[in-house]
């Protein structure tokens, strides 16, 4: 069972979201889990998708933060690339969590969606200086079909999107066989808008530098796109790309998740996924 979470930084900066009832323990990761663009961290706590719950099974403490313009967090106004603006203050509460709640824990594990997943990345090869012991994203490779790109600098010039639901399904998730019955729609309470500079940054300037940011992560990285991914041009190739960027990380684990869309979290493979990302979280804690 979850239950809410706020946190205000030494800056004033607050930063709301979940947590589960697993403590820190010795010898263990504290998980920060980081949702995607129009998601609230309740990504992360639908019922019976949740990684929150799964971390109780687990024995794993996870915290899934709203990044700053979601939930109840602090907005955040961005000049330059809202994605490093986000790594930058999101690196900042993450740091100061762990001072203040890593209780025994060895250290940090992000886990990370799609555009909370390019965040993570920026995170990571910052090289915090808090312990981060690994990255866990999914929804992120190399490139984005030319008319995804077209499409989202073709929408109003307003800064926070509400995209229409049908459309947003659409986008993240795979073909029928790929859900179980009460999906998509069991997902709808995370919807929520969001910044369209954060759908122009990962679509654009995120591609440009990405390959740049991911040779500066050397912590151990585990990563899973989606094999019916309709956000990303999605191939081994392209899988190969993605990986081959890391060239610095400690160790690798990145493959094609089959029978997936968009959201891992939300498909028949939700609980392999999640239980594979924790794993992965108590492996490099150890």
């Amino acid at each position: 069972m979850s239950t809410p979470f706020t946190f205000t930084t030494s800056d004033g900066r607050t930063f709301t979201g979940r947590r589960n009832a697993a403590e820190p323990a010795a010898g263990g990761p504290l998980v920060i889990a980081l949702h995607g663009g129009t998601y609230t961290s309740e990504y992360f706590d639908i019922a019976g998708y949740s990684l929150l719950d799964r971390g109780d099974e687990a024995g794993v403490p996870v915290i899934a933060l709203d990044r700053p313009n979601y939930g109840g967090s602090s907005p955040l106004e961005s000049e330059g690339s809202i994605i490093l603006d986000n790594a930058e203050v999101l690196s900042t509460a993450i740091g100061e969590i762990w001072e203040q709640q890593g209780g025994a824990a060895s250290g940090v594990v992000l886990i990370a969606h799609s555009i909370g997943g390019a965040i993570a990345t920026a995170i990571a090869a910052s090289q915090p200086s808090w312990p981060l012991l690994g990255l866990a994203t999914s929804g992120c490779l190399v490139r984005v079909p030319a008319e995804s790109a077209d499409a989202w600098a073709a929408l109003p010039p307003i800064p926070m999107i509400d995209l229409p639901v049908p459309l947003k399904d659409q986008l993240m998730f795979g073909p029928a066989e790929t859900l179980a019955d009460d999906m998509p729609a069991a997902s709808h309470s995370s919807n929520t808008l969001v910044p369209k500079a954060e759908l122009l940054d990962i679509t654009g300037s995120w591609i440009d530098r990405r390959a740049e940011v991911c040779g500066r992560v050397t912590v151990p990285v585990f990563h899973r796109p989606g094999e019916f991914d309709a956000l990303w041009i999605t191939s081994q190739d392209e899988v190969d790309e993605f990986a081959a960027g890391f060239t610095a990380a400690a160790s690798t684990d990145i493959a094609l998740q089959t029978g997936s869309g968009h959201c891992i979290d939300f498909h028949l493979p939700s609980r392999e996924f999640e239980d594979a990302e924790l794993a992965f979280a108590r492996s490099v804690a150890a």
